[in-house]
């Protein structure tokens, strides 16, 4: 069975009204002071690994009576159409019909292996990096060009040419440390393997401009209560790490 054009056109215009009603539900149940409901969540498969999971269970250690459903996907979701009340989405947003609110930022970082780079060479300048195999992660806008701003605000961009390309940042971070080549990982998902030695930061005088961690809301006037107490214990979560 599935909706027909006309159903899915009336389930789209009533969403927003049910989720209006829900949220003043929950707070003629005692709002915040007592949080109950249910909500959906969306993240990639290494958001919800690296963070979204810690902050999913302490929220529902601290809120028993909320239920909490977290879908993962790589791909981009319709939080109207598949039924999501959050998504949590990592580096640029477009512009878009959705609401934002920034959790916290991230750098990147050119990386390699201490094998490779000391078989292939360190590279001092942005521009050695097109000398260099690369990794290419697909999901970016540009994965194939990098601007870089040096010591004194001096700027350069560098293309370079992908040997290798992949679609999930664990598949990069994977072949990056079997020494396949450079690539530009993000500091949040990096920070375990820079810390045990498998990836090395290189062109560290050098900076690539920063990415945002986001708590994306689907169209619409009102946030339930239970979605928006989420998000402030996301966003604490994020600046306490």
């Amino acid at each position: 069975m599935a909706l027909t054009a006309a159903g899915r056109a009336l389930f789209e215009e009533c969403v927003p009204l049910l989720r209006r009603l829900d949220g003043f539900a929950e707070q003629l149940r005692g709002g915040q002071q007592q949080l109950a409901g249910s909500f959906r969540i969306t993240s990639t498969v290494e958001v919800a690994s690296q963070s979204l999971a810690r902050a999913v269970a302490s929220f529902s250690t601290l809120h028993p009576e909320v239920r909490i459903e977290v879908v993962t996907s790589d791909r981009l979701v319709d939080l109207v159409k598949e039924g999501i009340d959050l998504a949590i989405r990592i580096g640029w947003l477009r512009d878009s019909s959705l609401r934002a609110t920034r959790l916290g930022t991230f750098g990147q970082l050119v990386l390699g292996s201490p094998d490779y780079l000391a078989r292939a060479g360190i590279p001092a300048r942005p521009e050695d990096l097109a000398r260099h195999p690369w990794v290419a992660l697909t999901r970016l806008p540009s994965p194939l060009t990098w601007r870089f701003t040096g010591p004194g605000g001096e700027r350069r961009t560098v293309r370079v040419e992908a040997r290798l390309r992949v679609d999930t940042g664990a598949t990069l971070r994977a072949l990056l440390e079997s020494g396949a080549g450079l690539s530009v990982v993000d500091s949040l998902s990096s920070a375990e393997a820079l810390a045990s030695g498998r990836l090395q930061r290189v062109l560290a005088r050098w900076s690539l401009p920063e990415g945002g961690l986001y708590a994306v809301l689907p169209p619409g006037r009102h946030t339930p209560p239970v979605v928006r107490a989420f998000v402030e214990h996301y966003r604490a979560l994020v600046r306490q790490a």
